[in-house]
């Protein structure tokens, strides 16, 4: 698909179609090419490809004001098993529904995207504050927790923590950057969270104004001063091994969890992270069966878990994605439940998979459809008995077909 990577910007309607091969960095680069105030709400990641990023929902820091890349998809071109290309109305309301945010592998191969651009100001603020345990980190996390999600919609805060070297013979302890992004200069920034947010302790010296492109290089963390040029490149391979999982959280986490989180971070070591998202604002108005993405309202934010390695061979692959287990049950007692739900677009096998028996496949989808889409799974499923009843495009966790005997 990466050769399908045309972008028609069209500023004077606030649209642009955008074949499914583009990468996220392409999209923003070529809409600033034509306007320093308008976005899409899409991923920080920039070498993600549009066609996957979109179909799963994709998210970024400007969720809580224009809500995901799904909750702006206007039209979209799909090839279906018989090599038909649909658009949206020749494909119809359910199909296009299911393919924004229900993972369009699932359906047909999706050409393009029509997308609405959304308005940003001229300037936008970013800052990364960083804090460690040894000056109170966890009280800052804990009170995160409790106003992120309440926070004016400009305002998007990730709590990104991580483990790092103390300097004192090898000793380790957890740093939490906070890394925000503001749809305003810092005068308005400052103020406000001085009230809301005041244990953060912002200050004008952390903040950097911009306009909303560099923010796209900061939020990629590329070096200071990396042209936005570097938005086109490819990379060519992978440079390291790495295995994804999720989490929504529906209430704080009191700060003795918090602590005995930090120290199966440290025991665990520097090769992974957590990133936690925000909620609230845009994502708390759309409701649950708008699109298949089905975690809205109720969810304080969203956990990235990360685990990377460098060595090759299977003993290397076991011992981190065990790390990464460990961790992620280590939070259990803090996430969602019945279902405990995860976000399509970290695929996640441990959460379940497709069974190869066909007669079994859709009670074996039920346990990682749940957790993917909760109650919109049973319309994916009509959805796809009526454009693929054969189940031609299938993975490990793609929406089953009906039987033949329902």
């Amino acid at each position: 698909m990466f050769n399908l990577r045309s972008i028609d910007i069209d500023i004077a309607k606030r649209t642009a179609w955008v074949q499914a091969g583009a990468t996220i960095g392409e999209l923003y680069y070529r809409i600033a090419e034509k306007s320093n105030v308008h976005a899409f709400p899409a991923g920080v990641c920039v070498g993600l490809g549009t066609g996957g990023h979109f179909s799963g929902g994709g998210y970024g820091n400007l969720m809580r004001k224009y809500g995901l890349s799904v909750d702006n998809i206007i039209d979209a071109q799909l090839v279906i098993v018989n090599g038909t290309i649909l658009n949206r109305e020749s494909m119809g309301e359910d199909v296009f529904w299911a393919i924004r945010g229900g993972g369009g592998a699932s359906f047909g191969v999706i050409l393009s995207w029509k997308i609405k651009l959304v308005p940003v100001p001229a300037k936008v603020t970013v800052f990364n504050k960083k804090w460690t345990l040894e000056n109170n980190a966890t009280d800052v996390v804990y009170r995160w927790q409790q106003v992120a999600h309440k926070l004016p919609k400009d305002i998007f805060i990730r709590a990104w923590p991580q483990v790092v070297n103390r300097g004192h013979k090898g000793m380790k302890t957890v740093e939490v950057s906070f890394v925000g992004h503001f749809l305003g200069q810092s005068n308005s920034l400052i103020p406000l969270m001085n009230e809301r947010f005041p244990e953060l302790g912002l200050l004008q010296t952390d903040c950097i104004e911009m306009s909303w492109i560099e923010s796209t290089i900061f939020w990629a963390v590329f070096p200071n001063g990396t042209s936005i040029d570097a938005l086109l490149k490819r990379a060519s391979k992978a440079d390291v091994f790495f295995k994804a999982k999720s989490d929504y959280v529906k209430k704080p986490i009191p700060k003795a969890g918090l602590e005995s989180i930090w120290k199966v971070m440290i025991e665990i070591g520097i090769r992974g992270f957590m990133q936690w998202n925000p909620y609230g604002g845009r994502m708390s108005e759309i409701l649950e069966s708008e699109t298949p993405f089905p975690h809205r309202a109720g969810n304080i934010f969203e956990i990235f878990y990360y685990m990377f390695w460098l060595e090759e061979g299977t003993e290397a692959t076991n011992h981190y994605v065990n790390l990464k287990r460990r961790l992620h049950n280590t939070m259990t007692a803090y996430v969602s439940k019945d279902p405990r739900e995860a976000l399509l677009n970290y695929r996640d096998l441990d959460i379940g998979r497709a069974s190869p028996n066909s007669n079994e496949s859709l009670s074996s989808a039920k346990v990682y459809g749940a957790k993917y889409f909760k109650e919109n799974f049973d319309r994916l499923v009509r959805v796809k008995t009526t454009i693929d009843p054969d189940n031609f495009f299938n993975n490990e966790q793609s929406i089953p077909p009906l039987p033949p005997y329902v």
